[in-house]
């Protein structure tokens, strides 16, 4: 995806784990926080906590969805997804993409990987890998202010 390209529409899961949300539910009131993760992968369990503060500490600015991209045939189980989730706190709604559908829409090749679109739907910032969670905030924080500017 590229800057400014709006949001997929959230079409083609195998199954949605704390509540399905729809584009329509997360476009117009507030920014977004789509993140791409993966049973398999260390660098996402690591991230996790910080993704959770994320959604916590914005709860009520900033909508945060989950992806669950399986890199391989161990990542298909749904039970490990749902434990794996629970064992990590992550009780956003998740998006279950063992067809790719969501991954292919989106053009993403990573895990993990954070989007963050504006309260239009406007992809804003897009980061992959372990690191540099403190440039995610400073963008998350840049599409909040924005929103906030623009209430008054």
């Amino acid at each position: 995806m590229k800057l400014r390209e709006q949001m997929p529409e959230l079409n083609g899961a195998v199954e949605w784990l704390n509540g399905e949300v729809k584009k329509e539910d997360l476009v117009g009131e507030k920014p977004t926080l789509i993140h791409f993760w993966s049973i398999s992968c260390h660098l996402c369990k690591e991230a996790m906590p910080q993704v959770n503060e994320f959604r916590d500490k914005y709860k009520d600015k900033l909508n945060v969805v989950a992806v669950h991209m399986p890199r391989s045939e161990d990542d298909l189980n749904i039970e490990d997804i749902k434990k794996t989730a629970a064992e990590h706190g992550i009780t956003q709604p998740i998006f279950v993409d063992s067809e790719h559908k969501l991954t292919d829409a989106f053009e993403n090749q990573y895990v993990p990987a954070y989007y963050v679109f504006d309260k239009e739907g406007k992809l804003r910032h897009f980061q992959a890998g372990g690191s540099g969670m403190k440039m995610l905030e400073k963008r998350v924080n840049r599409v909040l202010d924005e929103t906030e500017a623009g209430k008054q």
